[in-house]
């Protein structure tokens, strides 16, 4: 057996030989995700052995103080800091996942959420690509059995589910299947709404691939939002089951901004944790109304 540590250095990674299994042990943490790769390498027929699987993951040790708290309106992240620590303790634990299509935003949002909370963040993309051996084989094992593919993508939901204290920012495979939709009731999903037209700006101006798609970075603006346009009418359907919906849009029109790219992560953040808070209180009510007289 192996151990190789994160570089976040918040969890190690043990793989067994002949490396179809693994397990991820988070530090302070009691749970651990055993991740069964599905992948055949005889349907890969790649060259380079599997890579050992890599996790990126975030906790933050240090607390809001009462000092750091007169300086909220300096620093717009100790605002997030505290209004997390206001409602961490009706949370639980509860793990919190955010769907819609991938963006800068979703991801900063993420890491700022799980670090305000104290909780791990996971991108399921990540976890799924590293356990195929990278983004390469990834996408060959994608074209060859997409079948293959999305299982290796509901046990990613599957494990991820049964831990506690994680923001996930999970794929689009999650949103496909009612499977995975059923996973995702084991936390509170969060449809982060970005404008089509910032990701297309996002997708050619940082020449980025969007995973599991045909966008080509070097297309032109209108190519890129036509495409971007067709994937999410396939998949607001799925978004829209979320517990809640945050749109960029929105956000810009509460704080009074003409444009929608002034809305920066922080923005974002409170209002998460604002919805989170709305949800917990509904949670509480229902409970109490359900106890006996």
């Amino acid at each position: 057996m192996a151990i190789i540590q994160s570089s976040a250095a918040c969890c190690d990674i043990l793989l067994q030989k002949p490396f179809n299994s693994c397990s991820i042990r988070i530090h302070n943490g009691t749970s651990s995700l055993p991740l069964k790769s599905s992948i055949n390498t005889t349907h890969l027929s790649l060259n380079n052995p599997r890579k050992p699987l890599t996790v990126s993951c975030s906790l933050l040790d240090d607390g809001v103080t009462g000092s750091a708290v007169q300086a909220l309106e300096i620093d717009p992240t100790l605002a997030v800091k505290k209004k997390a620590m206001e409602i961490s303790p009706g949370l639980k634990g509860t793990s919190i996942y955010l769907v819609g299509i991938n963006s800068t935003m979703k991801s900063k949002l993420g890491k700022l959420l799980a670090d305000s909370l104290r909780y791990y963040f996971f991108d399921s993309d990540n976890l799924v690509v590293e356990a195929a051996g990278g983004e390469a084989a990834a996408k060959q094992f994608l074209n060859m059995d997409k079948a293959g593919f999305r299982e290796s993508e509901t046990e990613v939901l599957r494990q991820l589910s049964s831990m506690g204290r994680l923001v996930v920012s999970a794929g689009d495979g999650a949103v496909q299947s009612s499977t995975n939709l059923a996973l995702l009731r084991h936390g509170i999903s969060i449809w982060v709404d970005v404008p089509l037209d910032i990701i297309a700006t996002e997708i050619i101006e940082n020449g980025v691939q969007l995973f599991g798609t045909e966008i080509s970075p070097s297309a032109s603006h209108s190519e890129v939002l036509s495409q971007l346009a067709t994937i999410y009418e396939e998949l607001r359907g799925g978004y829209a089951i979320a517990d809640a919906t945050i749109s960029v849009q929105k956000v810009a029109g509460l704080l009074g901004y003409d444009d929608m790219e002034a809305v920066s992560t922080e923005n974002m953040g409170l209002e998460v944790l604002n919805e989170l808070e709305k949800l917990i209180r509904v949670k509480k009510m229902m409970e109490e109304a359900a106890r006996p007289f």
